[in-house]
């Protein structure tokens, strides 16, 4: 009695994860309605077993479900940033995380360079996903510390006050600064020096002008970020991203192990049809310079020069279905490349002797696994999945010894010898 409930169970949950397909991919209402049918007779089968043994079907917590349209959406992102990484020269580990190489830090190095790379990197990234305008926001933790001192932040408070900064992108000057003198104990004079600054932000022209600023000058470590932040930008501009890119003195992200460059990735959006400043609609990358902290790892305590980005992964997930959602674009859930189809009855057999050939020979194919399809429904299947090639085998090709080949998106048709087939599919799918 055990297996029995378990193989009904087993298949109760098959049932379910059919049902719930059908329903996110809005199929037709009458499979949908006979398949939850199905379901209701299998839960009242469950039902009346002895021992009223109950079933709760759920998605383990922290996890979600994700149909073949999501999946395909999720390789076309993990692909570009993937392939961008390792175009980089990344290597992988086995966590998996996706990192530059190490950098020869032996002689001269210049810690801005793989700045500008990773910046770099988060720019084609987010080009390659087409999600929409963003802009890259960078600064410094030198120079918001130095501002912090020369605007008379107590050191026991700059963590702290980093945090309530780092609020500026959700709220308002007059919120933060309320919450630096009312929660955190800041004084009125203190929080209004440093609105002086947080709310500036441009290119190379800000930046010389904070570098003849009398009071950010007079700062080491104010002065020492923003000397690199001058040629962080010259190599931004020699990659041709400046454009990009906005030094913006709000940005602060609260993380203490940061020790230099910081940067945050948004997506922008306009404001409505009569305003032209775009507004942001969210975080999607963010990262930084984190040289002390893979030493807090080693023996000796070397310090190991770091930059890293994490990329918001199910942000632009989200971004990316609700695209597709709008415009109603078809999404392909496979790679087959070709379909092997029958013209007339009787040629399963035709059928599996070529769609193994193709398999053999490294080409992806697939058939209708009915033992006799109408073409016409052969065809529609490709249509509706996107295969761009229907190969079709019928009696009068079979005598020839030929196959005839369709493109899908143009109707065309042309013989093709059955010898020469796979070279033919592999050269139209441009397939090595």
């Amino acid at each position: 009695m055990a297996d029995e409930a378990a193989d009904l169970g087993e298949a109760l949950r098959r049932q379910a994860d059919t049902v719930r397909r059908l329903k996110q991919e809005k199929a037709n209402p009458e499979e949908v309605a006979e398949q939850v049918a199905k379901l209701l007779e299998l839960k009242a089968q469950l039902g009346t077993d002895e021992g009223k043994h109950k079933f709760v079907l759920k998605t383990p917590k922290g996890t979600r479900d994700y149909n073949p349209k999501q999946m395909a959406i999720r390789e076309k992102v993990f692909d570009i940033i993937i392939s961008t990484f390792k175009r980089h020269g990344a290597e992988v580990i086995d966590t998996p995380v996706f990192e530059l190489k190490d950098f020869d830090i032996a002689g001269q190095f210049d810690p801005m360079i793989p700045d500008a790379e990773c910046l770099k990197i988060v720019h084609e990234i987010l080009s390659g996903l087409q999600i929409g305008d963003f802009l890259i926001k960078v600064n410094d933790r030198r120079i918001l510390d130095g501002m912090f001192a020369v605007c008379g932040v107590p050191d026991s408070k700059f963590r702290t006050i980093c945090s309530t900064v780092d609020k500026l992108d959700k709220a308002t000057w007059e919120d933060v600064k309320s919450e630096m003198v009312g929660e955190k104990g800041l004084s009125p004079e203190a929080a209004d020096r440093i609105g002086e600054y947080v709310q500036l932000h441009g290119g190379l022209g800000l930046i010389e002008q904070l570098l003849q600023d009398p009071k950010l000058s007079q700062n080491k470590l104010a002065r020492e970020g923003l000397g690199d932040m001058k040629l962080l930008f010259e190599y931004l501009t020699l990659f041709g991203i400046a454009d990009k890119i906005s030094f913006d003195l709000s940005l602060a992200r609260g993380l203490d192990y940061y020790t230099g460059v910081i940067y945050e990735a948004i997506l922008l959006q306009p404001q409505n049809a009569h305003k032209e400043e775009p507004v942001s609609v969210g975080s999607v990358a963010g990262g930084g310079r984190y040289d002390g902290l893979v030493g807090m790892f080693d023996p000796k305590g070397r310090k190991v020069p770091c930059v890293g980005v994490s990329i918001g992964i199910e942000r632009i997930f989200s971004i990316m279905e609700q695209k597709v959602e709008a415009s109603e674009e078809k999404i392909r859930t496979t790679e087959t490349q070709v379909l092997v189809a029958a013209a007339q009855k009787k040629l399963l057999e035709e059928r599996l002797k070529l769609i193994s050939e193709l398999w053999d020979s490294g080409i992806k194919a697939e058939m209708l696994y009915k033992k006799n399809p109408k073409l016409l429904n052969q065809l529609q299947y490709c249509e509706d999945t996107g295969i761009p090639l229907v190969a079709i085998v019928g009696e009068q090709e079979l005598k020839d010894g030929v196959v005839k080949l369709r493109v899908v998106a143009t109707r065309e048709e042309v013989d093709v010898r059955r010898e020469n087939l796979i070279e033919e599919i592999k050269r139209r799918t441009c397939q090595p």
